[in-house]
């Protein structure tokens, strides 16, 4: 039978790679004042910026909800496939749970919990779609995925922290003592959510260089078949050096990807975000 790969929008998948591998997205909501809008399809990382500027707020994300889930797998149903689904961590959304509850009103339907977030759920969903492009089945595409998830590597710097402040994430003293010492903190997704890992301190575009440098250097167990490179609104020159330090410090990915993070990472971390994701070996 044939096998549908869909995901939520928060993989962060660029619009070339969701055509090239012919996945399905279901979007998440954002609500900006009294306007709740799909995200990606009728509101951008570029309006969030915009919104916190006027507003000093910012959006709330909500997950789809039970009937759009329904409705998208029972349109893959009824064109006769079988259909893996894949969601941002549970401990970040209730979308996995919705959309498993949609699950249980349509046969043939196998979600996948990736663990993750942004490209790090895109690489489980990207290989999910390999293996489906392989003949694999649902069943077996969702068991393979389930077992991969804890071997992604996810993490992000951040330039500030004025957005994770905003989203009630740190304190008003911790904002003024990161801003004071240029502090530029790790994000690292580890068991499903979201931890604070080692501190930075400078401008971004030598912290990021650092990051990367941190995360590469010495490694032998990371999976040479693609590493991403997603960021929010970062200077192209530091992308490109991110590449450069990436080819020096661990040659020959098949991949390596650039993606532009979406409206979920963008409204909690903010502009001047850069992650490298992977998987391990």
């Amino acid at each position: 039978m044939k096998v549908k790969i869909i995901s939520d929008s928060t993989c962060d998948l660029s619009p070339e790679l969701i055509q090239k591998y012919d996945i399905a997205i279901v979007p998440l909501y954002v609500l900006m004042g009294d306007r709740m809008q799909k995200d990606g399809l009728e509101v951008n990382p570029e309006d969030i910026y915009e919104y916190v500027k006027k507003t000093g707020k910012l959006p709330s994300t909500s997950a789809p909800n039970l009937d759009d889930f329904t409705s998208e797998f029972a349109k893959w149903r009824a064109e006769g496939y079988e259909i893996v689904h894949f969601n941002i961590s549970a401990d970040f959304s209730s979308s996995f749970q919705h959309a498993c509850a949609a699950a249980d009103e349509n046969s043939g339907v196998y979600v996948v919990d990736t663990r993750n977030l942004s490209t790090g759920s895109g690489l489980v969903v990207l290989y999910g779609a390999e293996l489906a492009a392989q003949g694999k089945s649902a069943a077996e595409i969702k068991a393979a995925c389930d077992k991969i998830t804890d071997k992604v590597e996810a993490s992000f710097v951040v330039d500030s922290i004025d957005y994770l402040h905003k989203g009630g994430r740190c304190s008003s003293v911790a904002v003024l003592g990161a801003n004071l010492l240029k502090l530029k903190p790790l994000i690292e997704v580890k068991d499903g959510k979201m931890k604070a890992g080692k501190k930075y301190r400078g401008n971004i575009d030598k912290v990021i260089i650092n990051y990367v440098t941190d995360k590469l250097r010495g490694r032998t167990d990371i999976d040479r078949h693609r590493i991403f490179i997603t960021h929010t609104k970062c200077n192209p020159l530091t992308v490109q050096q991110v590449r450069g330090k990436i080819n020096e410090l661990y040659p020959g990915f098949e991949e390596i990807l650039e993606t532009t993070a979406g409206c979920t990472i963008t409204s909690h971390c903010g502009p001047g975000t850069l992650g490298i994701l992977f998987i391990r070996k």
